[in-house]
């Protein structure tokens, strides 16, 4: 018995991989029957439609994230894609219509976790999947569809630590001189791209952060930013001279880009626009900042994400505070926060191994 609903789970999560198609199924609160057509799932941002292929209540939970939780539309995509997995295994294990959320344990939820870790799933996508049924159990709850959080007493797996890649000041001065020589050519992009890199590098903002600045967010008389961050939650973040004359130098190029678009459509509201006036794109900044950082280090796994873990471990290592930091960083818990000083810990021992006369 076990043998063949271990069998069914396998083909769902096929399913749930190729995109394959089966017929949707009618459910409620008490006997839920996700229906395997992830046909509307794009990546893309989530629709504020409900998506037929999943339980109402699961389409209900992530309306509530986007509208009233403010989440970001890539963390809606990911929680919507581990709860049409967790249903998915659901039915294949117990049977279509034969489970609710209401029945459901810790052991099964464990028997969950261990699924994805037999398919080969990283400890920290299993975690991102257990973060997203224990939030979707807490909406059940406060919504008195279920009585218990059966997801509250599982544990977390265990991550393996890293410390995230980052750029030594060699590494900065060469981004920043390239990116300088390419702007005094006046290319809008050019004069562009050298100012987005230097307020990454300034204040450790997040890709999203950037990407949705507008002009009134910035004031460059009194050098700072407002940044609009997860939850909805503002901060103010100090801009540096290097800078401010970079962002000064894109905005004149900015004023005459709209100028020469007056009476067509633009975005007078963004800060960072394309070419054609429009607010410039996620994806735009990671290729144009990525280009600039594969010259840098090809190999080392650099990304945008990077330069925010530069900015914070090049402020740990000159001795800032780390409350300070994480307030900068806009991290909710300082042990967050943490993780850069681990990553200055390890570059003080490289240091020492290879200076002190008896280290070896």
């Amino acid at each position: 018995m076990r043998e063949s609903a271990a069998a069914s789970v396998e083909e769902e999560v096929a399913k749930e991989v190729s995109g394959q198609a089966s017929p949707p199924r009618k459910h409620d609160l008490a006997k839920t029957a996700p229906s395997r057509d992830h046909s509307n799932a794009s990546a893309g941002e989530p629709s504020s439609r409900a998506d037929p292929s999943l339980p109402s209540d699961v389409s209900a939970f992530l309306l509530q994230l986007q509208k009233e939780r403010d989440y970001s539309p890539h963390t809606i995509l990911a929680y919507q894609r581990d709860l049409q997995i967790f249903s998915g295994f659901l039915s294949g294990y117990h049977g279509v219509q034969s489970w609710s959320w209401a029945e459901l344990d810790r052991l099964a939820i464990r028997g969950f976790l261990g699924h994805l870790a037999r398919k080969g799933l990283s400890k920290r996508s299993t975690a991102r999947a257990l973060s997203a049924v224990r939030s979707f159990y807490r909406y059940l709850h406060r919504n008195e569809i279920v009585d218990v959080n059966p997801a509250r007493g599982v544990l977390t797996p265990k991550q393996n630590k890293y410390l995230p890649a980052y750029l030594d000041r060699a590494q900065i001065d060469l981004l920043f001189q390239m990116a300088e020589v390419r702007a005094w050519g006046g290319k809008f992009t050019d004069v562009r791209n050298a100012a987005i890199l230097e307020l990454f590098y300034s204040t450790g903002m997040r890709l999203s952060e950037l990407a949705g600045i507008n002009r009134q967010d910035l004031d460059l008389i009194s050098q700072q930013v407002k940044v609009r961050g997860k939850g909805k939650k503002e901060r103010i973040i100090p801009i540096g001279d290097h800078a401010q004359l970079a962002l000064r130098n894109y905005e004149a190029k900015r004023d005459e880009l709209l100028r020469t678009l007056r009476g067509s459509p633009a975005d007078r509201t963004a800060f960072f626009l394309g070419r054609a006036g429009k607010r410039i794109g996620v994806r735009a900044v990671q290729n144009a900042v990525k280009g600039f950082l594969d010259q840098i280090d090809e190999d080392a796994g650099l990304s945008v994400h990077s330069l925010r873990h530069t900015f914070a471990t090049h402020l740990l290592d000159a001795g800032a505070d780390l409350r300070a930091v994480q307030e900068l960083l806009g991290h909710a818990s300082i042990s967050t926060t943490q993780i850069y000083t681990h990553t200055s810990v390890e570059r003080l021992k490289r240091v020492y191994r290879s200076a002190h006369p008896r280290a070896d």
